[in-house]
């Protein structure tokens, strides 16, 4: 399975995606296929819909102390559900889906997430620091939402000028 990232203004990143109802290879295959490109492209997650799947799945594996992510760390989150939203914290993100931009955004400090393994198996886990704000990212991709629509008005004006600027230069190189 041959996977890219869609990027911004691709209108398939606004789509909702729907809940995985068959844990089987075709799933797998997916996830299997996702992964390598995630770490390829240096993320530290992926969801589904950025890579054109329209299905509730995202993929994590926040770096180590020594920057490594190794596979043994990998979190696949199938029909993630989050809940007990708790505290704020500001963090300068990026997406896959938006590159070479990155921005202060607020989210929550800590979470709980309900969700599925590959196999259908219900999982529950306790997230803060960088892993509860990966979560969060990737779940908004999940619902249609690009951290870029997080901005204020005027911040998000000053990022559509400097994105259009970057890829008229992008075109031209």
């Amino acid at each position: 399975m041959h996977l890219k990232i869609l990027e911004y203004p691709d209108k398939t990143l606004r789509e909702k995606s729907v809940a995985v109802e068959k844990f089987d290879a075709l799933l797998h295959n997916m996830l299997d296929a996702m992964y390598p490109l995630m770490i390829q492209t240096n993320g530290i997650g992926l969801a589904g819909i950025q890579v054109g799947i329209t299905k509730r799945i995202l993929l994590l594996n926040i770096p180590d102390e020594d920057g490594e992510q190794p596979k043994e760390n990998l979190i696949e989150m199938i029909n993630p559900v989050i809940s007990n939203k708790k505290g704020e914290t500001t963090y300068q993100e990026g997406c896959l889906s938006v590159p070479s931009f990155y921005e202060d955004i607020n989210r929550f400090e800590s979470i709980s997430v309900n969700y599925q393994d590959r196999d259908g198996n219900t999982t529950f886990l306790e997230a803060d620091g960088l892993l509860s704000i990966a979560i969060q990212h990737e779940h908004d991709h999940l619902e249609g939402i690009l951290f870029i629509d997080k901005l204020s008005s005027s911040r998000r004006r000053k990022f559509e000028k400097e994105y259009k600027k970057m890829l008229k230069e992008k075109k031209t190189s």
